[in-house]
């Protein structure tokens, strides 16, 4: 029992369980503890705590945040949040509205390339939770236009794909801002996802970030390879940044990943947590 998983998904944004579900899987998994990071809500955050009240399982109040930064789009985790703060959930509610408007200019572009889906199918697949591409991805294979969920990223809904849209994101420094406000702990997610290719180049990007108040990075992820693992790892204790690490599960919207089972999830320890913990008493006293 001292396995975790700090970055996993509930109904509550685009995962295939309602957030008490994912708790049960995570105890079911043998796991100490575990961080509900849904996309830009936290609405989840008080059926997961008290799932794991009643469970045994720790649960941090977590948040990922899509943001973009020096050209790039990318992604922070906010770990420890007071997530009853007023300020946060009019921020987040901004980010709430922008996947909203998102989500039927997507279906229109569908419907224009001959795939008659609608938004209440979509609605019906997200469970009553906000809508996102991985709702309109099943939507397709359910329709039978695409073979499987990764194809209706690739074909249709990834950035370069045919039916895609752009959304809002808030600048780097709102999403860092946000989390600080709510006394969180903010963490680079996934950084394989920059796409930058040499070491220096992702130092300098770390550096910068961090000058912005990052206190972390995601070193051990389910699509990292054991190349990347290491130099996030040397980078992140070179510069003093946090190390965290989680699956990223979604349940059957992302079946390929389960509930803290990463190639490196011998590395997933409560050890993460404590260091999170002391990263969050440091700089706001408790």
């Amino acid at each position: 029992m001292n396995r975790i998983d700090l970055h996993t998904h509930s109904t509550a944004s685009d995962g295939s369980f309602r957030p008490a579900e994912v708790v049960r899987l995570a105890k079911e998994a043998g796991l100490k503890a575990l961080a509900l990071t849904d996309h830009d809500t936290t609405d989840g955050l008080a059926e997961a705590l008290a799932a794991g009240e009643k469970l045994g399982v720790e649960v941090i109040p977590g948040v990922e945040i899509s943001t973009r930064h020096a050209g790039d789009t990318m992604h922070i985790l906010g770990y420890f949040l007071d997530f009853h703060s007023g300020k946060l959930e009019e921020r987040l509610s901004v980010l709430k509205q922008a996947r909203k408007d998102r989500n039927p200019k997507i279906i229109a572009k569908l419907n224009a390339l001959g795939i008659p889906i609608t938004m209440e199918q979509v609605e019906a697949i997200s469970g009553g939770g906000q809508v996102g591409r991985p709702h309109i991805a099943r939507a397709l294979l359910e329709g039978g236009y695409v073979r499987d969920l990764q194809q209706a990223f690739d074909i249709y809904l990834k950035n370069d794909g045919k039916a895609y849209v752009q959304k809002f994101r808030f600048p780097l420094q709102d999403a860092l801002g946000m989390i600080r406000d709510a006394q969180g702990v903010p963490v680079l997610a996934h950084p394989f996802t920059l796409n930058l290719g040499s070491a220096g180049a992702l130092r300098e990007r770390f550096l910068d970030l961090q000058a912005h108040g990052l206190a972390g990075v995601e070193v051990f992820y389910s699509d990292h390879t054991p190349e990347q693992e290491a130099l996030y790892l040397k980078l992140a204790k070179e510069l003093g940044l946090l190390i965290t690490g989680g699956s990223d599960f979604h349940g059957a919207n992302k079946p390929e990943v389960t509930l803290g089972n990463i190639r490196s999830r011998d590395r997933l320890t409560y050890d993460l947590v404590v260091g999170l913990k002391a990263w969050r008493k440091q700089e706001y006293g408790q």
